[in-house]
C-alpha cells in the first residue's frame, strides 16, 4: 500500500509498525508513503544499526532528514539527534552510522528550484515565540511550503484552523490531541488540503510540522 492519495487523511503510529530489512545490511525501513522506486517520492522511518551503511545514491528531487535518535553520518559529517538536514535536488551522499540511529526521512519531494542545502542542529538553535503559548523553531520555507518544530506547553489549546495545502505532523515527544484522536510520540499524521481541526495537548509536546505541500 503506497498511501499516495493526498485527499486522504492518514495516521500511522510508527512505534506499532514493523520496520522491514532493506537491501543494505543493518538498515531497516518503515515506508509511510511511497510512489514507487522509479518515481522516488517516499516518506519513511529508517533505522541504521551500529556500523550500518547504504551505498552512495542520488536525490533527484532532494531529501529532508530529521535525526530522531543516535548519530547519523555521511562523507560530509556527523549529525546528532535533533539535526535537520536538507539535501537539495541532485545531491549525492553515502550515509552510515557508527553507533546506530533512527531517522524521519522525506525523499524526492522538493521543487527542482529549491536548491539550498543546509543543516540545522535544533538542540543548539533558539526557539521563537509563536501564537498563544507556542514556541516555534523554523527549519525551511519555499513557495507555499513551510517546515518547523513546534513546542506546545502543558495544557495548551490552539484555535480551530484550516490547512491550506495540507499539513503533515510527526510527534517527536509528548502526545498531540485533536477532536479526531490522540497521537503519542512516534505518530505520523497527514491531513489533506483544506482539512481543519482544534488541536491541544495535556503535557508538553514537540512536533515536526510541514505545511502547504499537499496540493497535487
Amino acid at each position: 500500500m503506497y498511501h499516495m492519495d493526498f485527499s486522504e487523511k492518514l495516521v500511522i503510529n510508527t512505534k506499532l509498525d514493523q520496520l522491514i530489512e532493506s537491501t543494505s545490511n543493518g538498515v531497516r525501513i518503515l515506508s509511510l508513503e511511497n510512489e514507487g522506486i522509479e518515481a522516488g517520492h517516499e516518506t519513511s522511518i529508517i533505522e541504521f544499526k551500529a556500523g550500518a551503511s547504504r551505498p552512495q545514491h542520488l536525490h533527484p528531487l532532494g531529501e529532508e532528514i530529521f535525526v530522531l535518535e543516535g548519530t547519523f553520518s555521511d562523507e560530509n559529517g556527523d549529525y546528532p539527534s535533533g539535526t535537520y538536514i536538507k539535501n537539495s535536488p541532485g545531491s549525492v551522499h553515502a550515509p552510515f552510522s557508527k553507533d546506530g540511529c533512527l531517522l524521519f526521512v522525506k525523499s524526492n519531494q522538493m521543487d527542482p528550484k529549491d536548491t539550498e542545502h543546509f543543516i540545522i542542529n535544533t538542540q543548539k538553535t533558539p526557539w521563537r515565540a509563536g501564537h498563544r503559548g507556542l514556541e516555534v523553531l523554523p527549519l525551511h520555507n519555499f513557495g507555499t511550503e513551510g517546515v518547523a518544530l513546534v513546542k506546545w506547553p502543558k495544557g495548551e489549546r490552539f484555535l480551530q484552523h484550516t490547512h491550506f495545502g495540507g499539513e503533515e505532523i510527526f510527534v517527536l515527544s509528548g502526545e498531540f490531541i485533536d477532536e479526531h484522536g490522540r497521537y503519542p510520540k512516534g505518530t505520523w499524521i497527514r491531513s489533506p488540503h483544506l482539512s481543519s481541526h482544534f488541536p491541544y495537548v495535556e503535557e508538553e509536546t514537540i512536533i515536526f510540522v510541514k505545511t502547504g505541500h499537499l496540493i497535487k
